[in-house]
């Protein structure tokens, strides 16, 4: 039995009761909003090592972080200490979206390694398998795809991507506006690419039956996937994003009436005045789902800067009500991230989650604000140290004034406004 049938038949289960406790919240809450369906209890009964974690409506914002190797860049190893460095900073989930090497043997070290749930995005994994064996990726069988698809749920793999909105209809109104970026998602493109050489539907689409009893058999979460997001701001909120965004909500229901649970993936590239609409509209459109997006970004000009762009589009989306944030790191559009690269991702969505929390009034939320207060008014420094989000940089960068007799900082040493206040008169100084 899923955590969805579990919830509607009035039930808490062992899941749902640990995640209320990581929350705060009651289990009530939690069961409530699973059978609702505006949160998730995300774990493949097959996982059983890792924590289950919810998402959704009145919990803290969560964090994904991408891993994964590139056909130019295939080291386990460095996988596994980004795998390890996320974690550390503070990932809630982590993806591994690898696309060269023995991309199942690297999934199944993923999972046996990491102590939070893990995504997968099954499409890449079958395009590969098509290279390997010398063929065109557009050669692929529906039961290609199923059968990683299979894979990825006996491996335990906790959520997937699939990018079942990309359909002969949303294409169509896609290419009837128009774009200048087109599809930049790689698994709307390929998907998008089959359809076109094959002269069928999505095969995600065509047998979303399929794909659920294969969902329900692991109680494995639905990201269903926004193939044609935005890559930039002209494109963003247009014709193919939202007819897609529309056969999600309907697509939403159809799973929710097999007893499978689902989350829903948005943009991606948009002008930070649309943000808060475009959280509205998946919310409206897709009945209350969980809302899992990407970034999103406000600009297209921030090379090398994408997670500061990433954590503002954040901050803004999960204070309108997203659920769940992609984090970008500084190489988006340049490379395949560093493990320096995933650590400075992970910090930047981090605190665009918390400001989010803040925003949303999460219960807890503002307690390390104000901890946060109080030590500065004390002048400790370690104590401003352990509260903030990443201790490790703010320890790195303290230099304490001399000036000031080591209380204050060399920003201000002996003028510091803090100590002056705290002085009884100037002979104090």
């Amino acid at each position: 039995m899923t955590q969805l049938e579990t919830a509607r038949e009035g039930n808490i289960s062992p899941e749902m009761e640990i995640c209320a406790k990581q929350e705060g919240v009651t289990p009530e809450f939690i069961r409530n909003g699973v059978e609702r369906g505006n949160i998730v209890v995300v774990r493949n009964i097959k996982h059983t090592r890792v924590f289950p974690i919810a998402i959704g409506r009145g919990l803290k914002t969560k964090i994904n972080a991408n891993i994964g190797t590139s056909k130019d860049h295939v080291s386990l190893e460095t996988e596994m200490e980004k795998l390890r460095v996320a974690a550390a900073a503070g990932a809630d989930t982590v993806m591994d979206l690898s696309t060269g090497g023995d991309i199942r043997t690297i999934r199944r070290a993923v999972m046996d390694a990491s102590g939070i749930t893990v995504g997968a995005v099954p499409i890449y994994q079958a395009a590969a398998l098509m290279i390997d064996r010398q063929k065109a990726i557009v050669e692929m069988s529906a039961d290609d795809i199923f059968d990683v698809i299979e894979e990825s749920g006996e491996d335990g793999v906790d959520f997937i991507t699939v990018h079942c909105g990309v359909t002969q209809k949303s294409v169509a109104s896609l290419r009837k506006q128009g774009r200048i970026l087109g599809i930049v998602s790689r698994g709307g493109s390929i998907t998008a690419k089959w359809m076109v050489y094959n002269g069928k539907e999505n095969p995600l689409y065509e047998y979303f039956d399929r794909l659920l009893a294969i969902a329900h058999r692991y109680d494995m979460v639905l990201s269903l996937g926004d193939g044609l997001r935005p890559g930039c701001l002209a494109d963003a909120t247009d014709r193919g994003q939202i007819q897609e965004l529309i056969i999600l909500g309907e697509l939403t229901k159809r799973a929710w009436e097999y007893g499978v649970q689902v989350m829903i993936e948005g943009p991606g590239h948009v002008p930070i005045n649309d943000i808060t609409a475009n959280v509205q509209l998946q919310k409206h459109l897709c009945h209350g789902a969980p809302f899992y997006v990407l970034g999103p970004l406000p600009t297209d000009i921030a090379a090398g800067y994408d997670h500061l762009t990433s954590a503002i589009g954040g901050a803004i989306a999960g204070s309108a009500g997203a659920d769940f944030l992609c984090y970008v790191t500084p190489s988006e559009h340049l490379r395949l991230p560093s493990v320096g690269d995933v650590r400075e991702g992970v910090i930047a969505s981090k605190i665009a989650a918390h400001i989010a929390d803040i925003a949303k009034g999460v219960p807890g939320s503002l307690e390390k604000d104000a901890a946060m207060a109080r030590h500065r008014k004390e002048l400790n420094w370690e104590g401003q140290i352990s509260v903030s989000i990443d201790p490790q940089k703010a320890k790195s960068l303290l230099e304490t004034s001399k000036s000031a007799r080591e209380e204050g900082c060399t920003m201000c040493g002996e003028f510091c406004a803090i100590r002056l206040g705290k002085a009884k008169s100037d002979r104090c100084l």
